[in-house]
């Protein structure tokens, strides 16, 4: 396999880049206009350094123009509480591993790779379409029939928790503390946004990050 990882610096595609670290040629961040975005950047660049990855970072600008989304800088108030709350659906971006992936496959087929890496998890699937497995399954054969290689899209943690990922990532000496999370994009983990809940709970027992709360 040689794969082209998507790559947030977010922690459960942060274990999937060090799972599959061998395999992996070319890791990809997307700058999409995303409150943390730039902590996530960091981030990512930093572990790409770590396993001498090669990482290139892809603006998405128009997303965060002309998409809507709390998730998205001047898009509103982050709501607080968990992913089973209604309330959630406002940090939906519209579609957007949808456009990543689509533009993932065509860099994979660019540099002659044959995968493209993305770590979604069965906690999205309450709220974000586009994580799910029907989603997945559809795009990756879109992929294998709209490049001439037959390019596949890999979905390694689609139903497993984020207390598996992280297990696994304890395992493979992933260092969470340079991974990023929070909603809110601050230099801290506001600690009480849906994902900071979230990583809390998945990282209980040995969970290095500086909340707020």
């Amino acid at each position: 396999m040689k794969a082209l990882i998507v790559y947030s610096g977010g922690m459960d595609s942060t274990v999937l880049l060090y799972q599959y670290r061998t395999e992996i040629s070319l890791a990809v961040t997307f700058r999409y206009g995303a409150r943390q975005d730039e902590a996530q950047i960091a981030c990512a660049r930093e572990n790409c350094e770590a396993l001498g990855i090669k990482h290139l970072i892809i603006p998405l600008d128009f997303m965060g123009r002309y998409f809507k989304s709390s998730l998205l800088e001047g898009g509103g108030d982050i709501p607080h509480g968990d992913y089973d709350t209604d309330n959630m659906k406002s940090t939906v971006v519209p579609f957007r591993n949808g456009i990543m992936l689509s533009v993932a496959v065509g860099l994979a087929e660019s540099h002659g790779l044959d995968t493209v890496l993305i770590a979604n998890h069965a906690g999205d699937h309450a709220i974000y379409p586009d994580c799910r497995p029907a989603f997945i399954d559809a795009i990756n054969e879109a992929a294998r029939a709209g490049t001439y290689e037959g390019i596949r899209i890999l979905s390694p943690f689609c139903h497993l928790t984020k207390r598996d990922i992280a297990l696994a990532g304890r395992t493979l000496k992933v260092p969470f503390e340079k991974t990023y999370s929070c909603y809110e994009g601050g230099a801290r983990h506001c600690g009480d946004c849906a994902t900071c809940r979230e990583r809390k709970e998945a990282l209980a027992g040995f969970d290095p990050t500086d909340y707020i709360l």
